[in-house]
């Protein structure tokens, strides 16, 4: 790992996207500082960082291994891109603002083909991923699956999660990494993504 400390970003996630789980740990390392402090400084709340960060390099991994990431910039910006956008849902959900309104724009959303086609694309895609996702958590030990569960399939904090569990917020933060490892390894060695 030390080795490919000198690596840059696009060539860490070429070799991630290959295969190579060391080349992502290297990336994490790299930014996981800089990204949490991003993250905390306008959610304003450990727990609520805590899950965006690592919903955030969850959001890459499946971006990555399904072959979907682009070179269009530097991959710190990508990064933290995927962050401010779940920092923006955090705050939507926080303000509850599920009114939506056709009045003030221009051009007719709700009878556009276009978009219609877009989130069409988009649900197969979610739908895809979902799939993959819950076969690889099936290969999980039970502590980590339930972590996963509880996180990704009935939305609760790290906080909730240690509570229902019995554990520490450390323990279910914990046992989330390992699960994501374990999913990234599991799906490196069987090609699934």
């Amino acid at each position: 790992m030390d080795n490919m400390k000198s690596f840059t970003d696009e060539m860490l996630v070429k070799l991630y996207a290959e295969g190579n789980n060391e080349a992502f740990d290297v990336i994490l390392s790299r930014y996981e500082k800089r990204l949490y402090s991003y993250i905390l400084y306008f959610v304003r709340n450990n727990d609520v960082a805590d899950d965006l960060f690592q919903e955030t390099f969850v959001k890459a991994i499946v971006t990555i291994k399904h072959g979907r990431y682009t070179e269009t910039g530097k991959f710190s910006a990508w990064l933290t891109r995927i962050a401010h956008n779940l920092i923006v849902d955090q705050f939507r959900d926080e303000k509850n603002e599920n009114t939506v309104s056709n009045d003030e724009v221009s051009t007719d959303l709700f009878n556009s083909t276009s978009l219609a086609e877009a989130c069409i694309e988009t649900q197969l895609i979610s739908d895809e991923t979902l799939s993959d996702v819950k076969g690889l958590m099936r290969e999980l030990p039970d502590a980590q699956r339930e972590v996963l569960h509880m996180r990704f399939y009935r939305d609760m904090s790290f906080k909730e999660i240690a509570q229902a569990t019995g554990v520490s917020i450390n323990t279910a933060l914990g046992r989330m990494r390992y699960a994501i490892l374990n999913m990234r390894r599991i799906a490196g060695e069987r090609h699934l993504f």
